[in-house]
């Protein structure tokens, strides 16, 4: 089947275009290299029936190009990541909805099978506090802070994703769902943009102190991008999952705090942990989340259990990977 992949060149995307190639599958890869990186994709370069196109995702007649003769439509591109997307709030909310909106009108034209990336971040202020809902399930009702907080306009910019591709489903019979992805880490993330493993990896390995922000006890659950893969292939494959919106990541824990020391441990550094206030790192205002934990239960009764790796084995391939590079 011929698949095209939106950020394709990105962390997740190179991931499963590799996957897919791997199951005989061709592949598009549409990117426009502001974070994804050719180099993600360097075991595709030469390999039949893989072709990369460099290009906006808001562009329509790039986007019909890339996806003439696709059966299947996996839109990954966007802007994420906690530091650019307070940085940059304009292109966060252009580029994700406009880019969105162009993909699922190529998409329907064609009645492809799609996946549209959303975020966990839809959730909102949902389990803010340690006393909240044991798990966030994808028929919560959302809360979203105040439109002076630019972290919102990101939360809002992937609801409205998949506020449209429900909508195409509806209208058009697009055989289309929406992926909230809970903290997927792994090989070729890197921590520039603000994502909080990578960040770690990268300073303890090179002696700086590993800044933990707030006071360290808010947790996360850390899911392997090879696992990620595995189940989007799984969903890919699902007629049940057509029309719906899944959370995908894992249900475990750990604190930041916890997760610092971990890779303080798993490198052999001896870069010292301090604490960081939410304004040093992202000015006033920021508003953070104390809990993000997703409910799986819809995901497993759909595709039966899913991989999930520990905390820990995730950590070595991240510090396994990064140390390669050196």
């Amino acid at each position: 089947m011929h698949h095209v992949i939106t950020g394709g060149a990105g962390f997740i995307g190179s991931h499963l275009a590799e996957a897919l190639v791997a199951g005989g599958h061709a592949v598009t890869v549409l990117d426009d290299f502001s974070t994804g990186r050719r180099a993600n994709l360097a075991a595709l370069e030469g390999r039949a029936g893989v072709t990369v196109i460099e290009g906006s995702v808001q562009d329509p007649a790039v986007v019909a190009r890339a996806c003439e003769g696709a059966e299947v439509v996996v839109h990954l591109a966007a802007t994420v990541g906690v530091k650019l997307v307070i940085d940059r709030p304009v292109e966060t909310l252009v580029n994700n909805v406009r880019g969105t909106e162009v993909v699922l009108e190529a998409a329907s034209r064609l009645g492809a099978r799609t996946l549209i990336a959303s975020t966990s971040e839809v959730y909102g202020k949902l389990m803010s506090g340690p006393s909240s809902q044991a798990s966030l399930r994808e028929d919560d009702d959302i809360l979203i802070g105040r439109t002076s907080v630019r972290r919102w306009g990101y939360a809002c910019s992937k609801a409205l994703d998949e506020f449209l591709a429900l909508a195409h489903a509806t209208e058009h019979g697009l055989p289309v769902t929406a992926i909230r992805f809970f903290n997927t880490v792994g090989p070729r993330q890197l921590g520039e943009y603000g994502m909080v493993l990578p960040r770690f990896v990268e300073a303890a390995l090179a002696g700086r102190p590993i800044r933990v922000h707030g006071d360290g006890t808010q947790s996360r659950c850390f899911h392997h991008v090879a696992d990620s893969v595995q189940s989007l292939l799984a969903i890919l494959a699902s007629p049940a999952a057509h029309g719906q919106v899944l959370n995908l990541g894992s249900d475990r824990e750990i604190t930041m705090l916890d997760l610092a020391t971990m890779v303080r441990e798993e490198t052999g550094s001896a870069s010292a942990i301090e604490l960081e206030p939410y304004e040093a790192a992202f000015g006033s205002g920021f508003e953070d989340m104390r809990r993000r934990v997703p409910d799986l239960g819809k995901l497993r009764a759909l595709l039966g259990p899913q991989p999930v790796r520990d905390v820990r084995s995730i950590v070595r391939d991240v510090v396994a990977w990064q140390r390669s590079r050196t």
